[in-house]
């Protein structure tokens, strides 16, 4: 034992590291949760998205450290985005692809466990909604000493109806203090069994957890010994990249995927259960989004520009139109720039069924909105046709565009509002508003924001291929 290890252990408790698991496409928000932009990065229930909402939750436990924020390649420059939106700080590391929880979880704990080497892990989904911050924190607090004698400690969500779309619990043991033993993980019932689930006392499984990081990986390597050692290499192959810790991508992916469920809470043997009762939801469907929501006095939700006739128990929501609707009881209707869905709200999570077609028919409403961002700002399209797109973008002050050549289009640019520092070939201009230039295809070419507001232009491109993957990257201070 080392000597800080031992002052420690007489002193005070482990410090709590949150692990805030950011990854998954949120398809059952379709179409406003896409895979380049999930529900996990939407404000859906307030003014802050979901990711920052965990963030300020944990925030709120005096005994936590910084969090390591686990997400993809994909989304690393919106989390960052996000985290430095709340004048936070964070660990976040970058999964090369994915592998499901329990691989994520286990390249935390190693990370945690470079901090401080007796390092408790709380771990949470950044998509999930509590209400009851106090009661959170009081429950948390309540497990930190069976996490600390070495259990895994899960929580138990105290149930309000017999929900089909969760696991539950099986309670075992009283073990004083409000703990349990588990008994049992069960899967998502049929409505008859999430009855009798209720009747007995069972809970709903949230997908939280408390326990040593060691401990956590010990048992991954009894259960799972494959993705431990997989984990362990693309921990100790990792890269730091700008702010992200990148895990090595070879090694990750040899790694199995399963979730922590899986891989080792169903197998361990030390498990405990606190009951968790705080107004919680996973917002796993349009409908539980209606479910906790503030409803008007017919039971609707109406977000954005929404005029309703006769509309009850309905969740409607406007991202840049005009929605109206007549006669109608019990629906979702969600508009966004590209997009519409219209569905009973009891049959809201079929939307997948949606998004498996679009995703099969490659088009690009699974993936993208029509405002894309970017970590030097963002584009949207305008107008697209044969041979031809117009784009709004906005550059961020002090930001770049990689340096970059396209082989199948030439580009118009148009400065609207701000100044571009542009580099064409071998020359170099600065424009502002109201001037323009152009870049021939082929010609090696960047764009800058030198000022301190915003760069707006509009590209005009034209060329006989159009796609985002026509370029050619020579410098990029994002690293991409």
């Amino acid at each position: 034992m080392t000597h800080r290890r031992m002052n420690q252990t007489m002193t005070q408790a482990p410090a709590i590291v949150p692990v805030i698991l950011a990854g998954g496409s949120g398809t059952r928000l379709w179409p406003l949760s896409r895979e380049c932009h999930p529900k996990q990065l939407l404000a859906l229930v307030n003014e802050k998205t979901m990711l920052q909402n965990t963030i300020e939750r944990v925030g709120a436990l005096a005994e936590a450290g910084p969090p390591l924020i686990v997400c993809t390649e994909e989304h690393r420059f919106l989390v960052a985005e996000q985290v430095r939106a709340l004048g936070k700080e964070a660990v976040i590391l970058i999964e090369p692809v994915g592998r499901d929880t329990a691989p994520a979880v286990a390249a935390a704990a190693h990370a945690a466990l470079a901090r401080d080497d007796d390092a408790l892990l709380l771990v949470l989904p950044a998509d999930h909604v509590i209400e009851d911050y106090d009661r959170f924190v009081q429950t948390v607090r309540q497990g930190l000493a069976s996490a600390g004698e070495g259990s895994l400690v899960t929580f138990g969500i105290v149930p309000t109806t017999p929900h089909t779309g969760y696991g539950y619990i099986k309670r075992g043991e009283d073990l004083g203090g409000g703990a349990f033993r588990v008994e049992a993980f069960v899967e998502k019932p049929a409505l008859e069994q999430a009855r009798q689930y209720l009747a007995e006392g069972y809970f709903w499984n949230s997908g939280m957890f408390l326990f040593r990081a060691g401990e956590y990986l010990r048992q991954l390597s009894e259960h799972d010994p494959a993705m431990a050692a997989a984990v362990a290499q693309a921990y100790a192959e990792k890269q730091h990249d700008l702010d992200f810790v990148r895990l090595a991508a070879g090694p990750f992916a040899a790694s199995p995927a399963n979730s922590i469920d899986y891989a080792v809470m169903e197998k361990a043997n030390n498990r405990v259960v606190l009951p968790l009762d705080c107004a919680w939801s996973d917002v796993g469907s349009w409908e539980a989004l209606w479910e906790i929501g503030a409803k008007d006095g017919n039971g609707n939700i109406l977000v954005g520009n929404v005029l309703s006739e006769d509309v009850s128990d309905s969740y409607i929501r406007a991202g840049d139109r005009l929605v109206a609707a007549v006669g109608l009881s019990g629906y979702v209707i969600v508009e966004t720039k590209d997009a519409v869905l219209v569905a009973p709200r009891e049959r809201s999570q079929e939307v997948k069924a949606i998004v498996k077609r679009l995703q099969s028919d490659n088009r690009a409403e699974a993936r993208l909105h029509k405002k894309v961002f970017r970590p030097w700002g963002s584009y949207e399209c305008l107008d697209c046709g044969e041979r031809f797109q117009v784009k709004r973008i906005i550059v961020k002050p002090g930001a770049s565009l990689s340096l970059q050549r396209h082989f199948h289009r030439a580009e118009h640019w148009v400065v609207v509002r701000g100044t571009a520092r542009i580099t064409n070939g071998e020359s170099q201009v600065i424009l502002s508003e109201n001037q323009s230039t152009y870049i021939p295809l082929g010609e090696k070419h960047r764009l800058q924001n030198p000022g301190s507001i915003p760069l707006e232009i509009v590209e005009i491109q034209t060329g006989s291929y159009l796609g985002e993957d026509d370029i050619e990257r020579f410098a990029d201070v994002y690293g991409r």
